[in-house]
């Protein structure tokens, strides 16, 4: 009677003990731009997203959130970001030395690229046509492995909200170059049939990783995604997302 007492006095414990609740990590971007974010909700990003999501990683869930990349430099400087942040550099934080925060693998790479009309090529080979040209390049951005170059070139800098807005400038003509990333440039000629239009020349410099930084008081959550984005190049259900945005 006694060991049915205590059987019975262990399943109702079972029957309403709740499970435990998920843990929501807030996953910062300051990218709004073509393919990393699109205006219908999709991208790479909110894929990458879905993907860690699936992993089912503990009691993790993952939340994408947009927050101006100002707001943001100053929010990781004070130690009051409440989430990780994808897509960074350590050299845009300096942090070389990747003490500051905690560092992913690189899980994608990019390059700078300088794109003009095709009809007025302004091209990095021609030193002497750089000399005056207007170059769109976005407000607050740092561009490491060619902010020297550009600094010698002797272009007019022109300051854009996003990359998007600098290369409506320079289809108006308001711009005669813009410097974005590769993968953003080819995906904007491709989607709005650009291809004839626009002259792309990829920028001699190291290639820009992107990387998931996180503060050293998540570094538990950190922990689960870190080894699922070091294999990430290597995934092919991975490779076959990435593929429908090249």
């Amino acid at each position: 009677m006694k060991k049915l007492v205590l059987r019975l006095s262990v399943l109702c414990v079972l029957l309403v003990a709740k499970p435990a609740a998920a843990e929501v990590v807030t996953v910062y971007t300051s990218a709004n731009f073509a393919p990393l974010m699109l205006g219908d909700g999709r991208g790479m990003y909110p894929d990458l997203i879905g993907y860690l999501n699936q992993r089912k990683l503990g009691k993790l869930t993952f939340k994408l959130q947009f927050m101006p990349r100002k707001r943001l430099q100053v929010k990781l400087e004070d130690g009051s970001i409440d989430g990780m942040v994808i897509g960074m550099m350590p050299e845009w934080f300096d942090d070389v030395e990747q003490k500051k925060y905690l560092w992913s693998a690189s899980f994608a790479a990019d390059r700078y690229a300088l794109v003009s009309l095709a009809a007025k090529p302004v091209s990095p080979d021609a030193p002497a046509s750089l000399v005056g040209a207007s170059v769109g390049v976005t407000l607050g951005y740092h561009y490491p492995g060619i902010d020297a170059w550009l600094a010698s070139s002797r272009m007019l800098r022109s300051e854009g909200a996003s990359d998007e807005k600098n290369l409506e400038k320079l289809l108006l003509g308001r711009l005669d170059c813009v410097i974005v990333a590769e993968s953003m440039a080819r995906y904007f000629m491709r989607a709005h049939g650009m291809s004839s239009k626009l002259h792309l020349a990829t920028l001699a410099s190291p290639p820009t990783e992107r990387r998931m930084l996180a503060p050293h008081s998540h570094a538990v959550a950190f922990g689960k995604i870190a080894p699922v984005l070091k294999k990430l190049k290597d995934d092919p259900a991975w490779q076959r997302i990435v593929a429908t945005y090249q």
